[in-house]
């Protein structure tokens, strides 16, 4: 009568499954929240004289942490009394809320998984835990929970969450890392696409051809915008050398203390990669804006900035008009648009691969093309959490302009890539005089399907004696094909290795690890004369009869059984093979 039924159990693990994922986006949240708590009170204690008590340092913190997420700031204690907006995102502090939402669903998913292992090993059951879209939900929850929280006790202090930002972008990314989790404890399935996507998405989607060129884009745009991101942080790090002694005196003007200078030397770090999205606009051409009346770009230094002093600020340009060292700065948008169309042709024609499986010039250009896309969308939505507003007034606009900063990486990336691409397939598939690649062959090409075999039995083994031909030593992987199948001569055939055609000249037998092998006799086996009856055929035939019975035939002497067997030849032609054994057992009656 106590016994549960199995529908009584299956709802009680799904119900202990959501509460647990629910559970788990709480913690997440508050590992988050309760770092950045301690290290704001530990810079709270070490300050000689704050301004208000634990309860502002923790209301604070809290906002900080508000912020990390995208969350709108207000301060309302200003000089002029009104109350000044603080919307530019510190992007170092993003990375921490990110990764524990991430982390959560992607463990809540994980667990689902197992719950919904079957009794037997490889057989699932759907209805034995929630789904993964349960998973998302509950953490998402979990977290927001805790969100909506701090936001009601950051009221009342120095820094409070505006409330039409904690929706958007606030849930949003909370939402996006715990989307990102749960696809990546699916093992990161790219399709099927959703079932109101359009019929011909649907089928583009299910071909394999489409997911290797799709995955080849995404890796060429994440490659030329992590150049692009690379090139404006060595602007900005270039900009501070010029500029070190105004750096040194704004930041040793912010704060008198060491536990203030702490502080500030913090708040710029987790502004470094802000700095680094500032100097990638920069070279790209659109700039940043510095108020609402001033642009810097490399054509100079456009109207009256509003500066508000900072160490980072001081690698701002001059407002003199730009110069060599300014127009230097475009070298970063190049750079970026190289690596996309460098690694758009790894995938389009490898080194390791014949030319007859190379991508043809129209894929070539479609994939560079979509990853110059990617690369334009990836730097459009990271310049629009780089910059915001910071007070009123002249403040209102601090940073680069995210619809001009998009379009024109796209426009560097496609213009430069594509035909960088196209003349990269050209360099690797050219006719190989000087043998730069380490599979081209020294003559002829070996067939398709040859080249499809070795390349999955032997795709990174070397040339030789196994050291690969590289691209500055062409000379090293024909040196040794020569000492290995043979010396050629320059104006002697070719080494049988370089060719999957052989050629002409000297016999199979010089070729290396040829084992040369008789044929079969055309003569009838009863022949008496034939190699078949011979002694030393016999006893060979007779001790391999002897190993694969397993010890049940008797040591049989082989001249006994030879001459018996040759008596019984020149009395039938067809002997009987039951009397070749005269002393083994006899005829079954």
């Amino acid at each position: 009568m106590t016994q549960r039924t199995p529908k009584v159990t299956v709802r009680r693990n799904r119900t202990l499954a959501l509460v647990s994922a629910l559970v788990k986006g709480v913690v997440a949240a508050g590992l988050g929240l309760g770092s950045l708590t301690v290290l704001v009170m530990v810079v709270w204690i070490s300050s000689p004289h704050p301004d208000s008590g634990p309860g502002g340092a923790l209301r604070a913190a809290a906002g900080a942490w508000l912020l990390a997420h995208g969350a709108g700031l207000v301060r309302p204690d200003t000089l002029s009394g009104v109350p000044a907006p603080v919307g530019l995102v510190p992007l170092l502090l993003v990375v921490g809320p990110v990764w524990l939402a991430h982390r959560a669903a992607r463990d809540a998913a994980e667990s689902q998984e197992e719950l919904r292992e079957g009794p037997r090993e490889g057989v699932r059951d759907g209805s034995a835990g929630p789904s993964r879209a349960g998973a998302f939900c509950a953490v998402t929850a979990g977290y927001l929970l805790v969100v909506a929280g701090a936001a009601a006790y950051a009221r009342g202090g120095p820094l409070y969450a505006d409330p039409d930002t904690l929706a958007f972008p606030v849930a949003l990314v909370v939402a996006g890392a715990a989307a990102a989790g749960v696809w990546t404890a699916a093992g990161r399935p790219f399709g099927p696409a959703p079932s109101w996507s359009p019929l011909a998405v649907q089928e583009a989607v299910a071909r394999s051809l489409f997911r290797r060129r799709a995955e080849a884009a995404f890796r060429s745009a994440a490659a030329g915008l992590t150049v692009l991101l690379g090139g404006g942080a060595l602007l900005v790090a270039v900009a501070l050398g010029r500029n070190a002694a105004a750096a040194q005196d704004a930041f040793l003007g912010l704060a008198g203390d060491w536990s203030g200078r702490i502080a500030v030397l913090l708040l710029a770090a987790a502004l470094v990669p802000n700095a680094a999205l500032w100097g990638a606009a920069y070279g790209l051409g659109p700039g940043f804006s510095l108020g609402t009346e001033a642009t810097a770009t490399p054509l100079g230094l456009d109207g009256t900035p509003a500066l508000p002093r900072f160490p980072l600020l001081a690698a701002v340009p001059d407002q003199s008009a730009g110069g060599l060292p300014n127009w230097a700065a475009l070298a970063v948008p190049l750079a970026a648009a190289l690596a996309v169309a460098w690694f758009a042709v790894r995938r389009a024609a490898p080194a390791d691969a014949p030319p007859a499986r190379a991508w043809s010039p129209r894929e070539t250009v479609l994939v560079t093309l979509l990853a110059a896309l990617g690369c334009g969308v990836g730097t459009a939505l990271l310049t629009a959490v780089a910059g915001g507003p910071i007070g009123t007034g002249a403040l209102s606009a601090f940073g680069p302009v995210w619809w001009l900063t998009g379009p024109a990486a796209l426009v560097w990336t496609a213009v430069v890539g594509v035909p960088a691409a196209l003349l990269m397939r050209l360099w690797r598939l050219r006719t190989p005089g000087w043998a730069w690649r380490r599979d081209v062959p020294e003559v002829d090409e070996p067939p398709v399907a040859e080249a499809n075999e070795e390349e999955k039995q032997g795709e990174d083994e070397g040339d030789g004696a196994g050291r690969t031909r590289r691209w500055w030593a062409p000379w090293r992987g024909r040196r040794e094909a020569a000492g290995e199948d043979g010396e050629a001569e320059p104006g002697g055939p070719a080494s049988p290795a370089a060719s999957s055609v052989p050629p002409p000249g000297p016999a199979p037998e010089a070729a290396s690890g040829f084992e040369p092998y008789d044929f079969l006799p055309t003569d009838p086996w009863h022949e008496k004369g034939g190699p078949w009856h011979g002694k030393e055929t016999r006893e060979a035939r007779w001790a391999s009869l002897k190993r694969g019975s397993g010890g049940l035939m008797a040591d049989f002497p082989a001249d006994r059984t030879a001459d018996r067997a040759g008596q019984a030849d020149r009395a039938d032609p067809v002997p009987d093979r039951r009397a070749a054994d005269p002393d083994g057992p006899g005829t079954t009656p």
